[in-house]
């Protein structure tokens, strides 16, 4: 078996032909067609190397720590592999990997490549960079200098990107394809793709724009912060053309890999998965983004595909059955025949569907969402900002710098876990100024509790109260908590009832009263 593991950063699953959305996206519809979709995905932890870890470790990570480093005691797929004998290869242009925060991910491949330049990668070095023609190319709300000095970076990056072929995306389809030439006559490997388009800044070639989507003749304006909506029907339409024509390139490039695939006979022998971290507002719901506001399903109902050479009698077909991300870590191990360890709550997409499924998701320290795959519920805690959560890490990291001295000082040993192999760990308090998100970001202090019915309200303009659709997610969400062994003060903080657990634990079972 080989498999071809194709991720893509902020795709929004509302935008692919094969979700019926509205750009042309050929390719991925081709994927579609010959393979199985999945209608139903919801993401686990959020954002991206949150969920990098619910993929790599087929478990839920957000009820016990924030964005941080793989830990000594995960047990990655790529462990798994490797000691049945299967090679693994990473390539990939997501540079999160490469600060303090995404410590010990590409490691755990057996090769990794490294494509540079995306976003404020600091790539290339300018001790001067040209700031006034910066001020004159680049819309001042997207790209100040003075206000937004980590973006110069990223306009640094592009002076070394004047062609397509210098893109990323370019150079990471051009490294996979080395790798299959290299690798396509032997067995047992596994190639993952990665790619951060189309995540923002939304940058493409102009041959991906479209007569229009956009009647912009202003700066550059292609990367929105996170947050409401205030700009100008042009302005928005400007935004998401270039999300759209960014989107297209993605779409290009996996039909380069279709073709291979197609040239080469690979598909008799070699499986496809293809999905994301998280979908991105573009406007919807009136905001910008990912994270900072309500978990609208353009951010967590996300696109997830799957081709078995195994399999050809299930091309086209659609699942409907509820799926999450940590689904993909034991798929794969299931590709190549190998049994998932009991820390993995995610379930082979290859098994039969699981009736009556409830699953969670968020981000640490804010509301959690709850889906049965009809309904979907946003429960809010009492307090954001309140006190009273800790960080679970032997890895004290945040995104790009470790925990400061007053969270440090916060530490205590803690008894280990279930999933943590009985290593102890420290615990700190989860310090409202802590540099995680959303506090990079905004807070969740204006908003509150949510409940959408999916079926009559696919859009999510009407939201509803149901106390028994409300009773059944919050259990749901107890059984959730319980398989993940989150923390006892989850529970209080989420202002949730207690109960008791196995170990007779105070926890959390129902709604908040």
């Amino acid at each position: 078996m080989r498999l071809i593991f194709v991720l893509f950063d902020s795709l929004n699953r509302l935008a692919l032909g094969a979700y019926g959305g509205g750009i042309e996206t050929p390719n991925f519809d081709r994927l579609a067609a010959r393979g199985v979709t999945f209608d139903r995905n919801y993401v686990g932890s959020l954002p991206c190397i949150p969920a990098r870890r619910d993929l790599q470790t087929g478990r839920a990570n957000f009820f016990h720590r924030s964005w941080g480093p793989m830990e000594p005691y995960d047990v990655s797929f790529c462990d798994l592999l490797r000691d049945r004998g299967v090679y693994t290869h990473l390539v990939t242009d997501h540079f999160h990997y490469f600060q303090d925060g995404g410590t010990g991910y590409h490691t755990k491949y057996n090769s990794w490549e490294f494509i540079r330049g995306q976003e404020y990668d600091a790539w290339k070095g300018l001790a001067k960079p040209p700031l006034e023609s910066f001020r004159r190319e680049y819309d001042a709300r997207h790209y100040d200098p003075a206000k937004k000095p980590g973006r110069v970076q990223h306009m640094i990056n592009n002076m070394y990107q004047p062609r397509e072929e210098d893109f990323p995306i370019a150079q990471c389809f051009a490294s996979a394809f080395d790798f299959l030439d290299a690798n396509r006559a032997a067995d047992d490997w596994m190639l993952q793709l990665e790619l951060f388009d189309p995540h923002e800044p939304f940058r493409a070639p102009e041959r991906f724009r479209r007569e229009g989507d956009s009647a912009w003749q202003g700066a550059v304006f292609n990367w929105p912060d996170y947050k409401r909506v205030n700009e100008t029907d042009d302005e928005v339409a400007e935004i998401r053309a270039n999300y759209a024509a960014l989107l297209r390139m993605c779409d290009d490039y996996l039909g380069r890999l279709l073709d291979y695939m197609d040239e080469h006979d690979m598909w008799k022998d070699t499986a496809i998965v293809l999905g994301t971290d998280h979908g991105f507002l573009l406007g919807e719901h009136g905001w910008w983004g990912k994270g900072r506001m309500p978990y609208y399903e353009e951010i967590v109902h996300t696109p997830l595909m799957l081709c078995h050479p195994k399999m050809p009698e299930r091309a086209g077909e659609r699942v409907g059955a509820l799926t999450q991300t940590m689904d993909i870590m034991p798929t794969i191990l299931d590709l190549f025949g190998i049994e998932a360890p009991s820390p993995v709550t995610g379930r082979s997409l290859l098994g039969p569907p699981e009736p009556e499924r409830v699953v969670a998701f968020g981000l640490f320290g804010g509301p959690v969402g709850v889906t049965d795959g009809r309904y979907v519920m946003l429960h809010y805690p009492p307090d954001v900002l309140a006190e009273g959560l800790h960080e679970y890490t032997l890895m004290p990291q945040h995104m790009t710098a470790p925990f400061s001295d007053a969270e440090i000082r916060t530490a205590t040993l803690s008894p280990p876990f279930n999933f943590c192999r009985d290593m102890p760990l420290l615990k700190i308090d989860a310090l409202a100024t802590a540099k995680r998100p959303p506090n990079i970001n905004g807070t969740f202090e204006d908003q509150g509790f949510l409940l959408f019915d999916l079926e009559s309200d696919p859009e999510q303009q009407e939201p509803i109260r149901d106390a028994a659709v409300e009773a059944r997610l919050y259990a749901g969400l107890r059984d959730y908590m319980l398989a993940h062994d989150a923390p006892a003060e989850a529970y209080a903080w989420q202002g949730l009832e207690a109960a008791e657990d196995s170990r007779g634990s105070s926890i959390a079972a129902d709604k908040q009263a």
